[in-house]
């Protein structure tokens, strides 16, 4: 197995953070990880991607050429990221950003309007998590409870606050494609 990922965004919406929390979640399930972020020269607000391989077998290369999955959180992102998702692949989109939908008809399409969920949780700042709790569900490269746990690590001893925020947030996506 070897499983291509590229988050996009603005930055300030979290898509190095789920990329971080995925690769995070992949060492925890003992697989093979890169995580490579990229960020765009005016940080908050520029252009943000993340690109995560998992793998049960040694990991030549962190570029992910052709991904599976592609988690596009706006509109540049599903223009710059479309074409490069393989036939067969999988784009994650939030609805609540993006008007256009991907030209391509070979692609297995899922819309989360992460923004108009977040409103429900009273945090915009939770989108992201909103979206990897989706993403995590319908992917199945790692499990809620190992996210869950990466979360924890990552946030827990920061504010408890954050951290209950986020899991509730994940927990809203994941349950969100029933």
């Amino acid at each position: 197995m070897l499983i291509k990922t590229i988050f996009s965004g603005f930055g300030g919406q979290g898509v190095v953070m789920m990329g971080y929390l995925l690769a995070i979640g992949g060492m925890y399930e003992d697989k093979n990880v890169t995580c490579l972020p990229s960020y765009g020269a005016e940080v908050r607000g520029g252009t943000a991607n993340c690109t995560v391989v998992l793998s049960t077998e040694e990991i030549a290369s962190p570029v992910a050429s052709e991904p599976e999955f592609a988690v596009l959180m706006n509109n540049p992102s599903l223009f710059r990221f479309q074409n490069q998702v393989q036939s067969g692949g999988t784009i994650f989109l939030n609805s609540s950003m993006i008007e256009s939908r991907p030209i391509r008809g070979d692609l297995e399409i899922y819309e989360i309007p992460v923004n108009d969920l977040a409103k429900q949780l009273h945090s915009n700042k939770v989108s992201n998590m909103i979206m990897l709790g989706a993403f995590i569900k319908k992917a199945g490269l790692v499990s809620l409870e190992t996210i869950n746990h990466a979360l924890k690590d990552t946030f827990g001893n920061r504010n408890p606050t954050i951290l209950k925020s986020n899991k509730t947030a994940l927990l809203l996506g994941y349950n969100y494609l029933e």
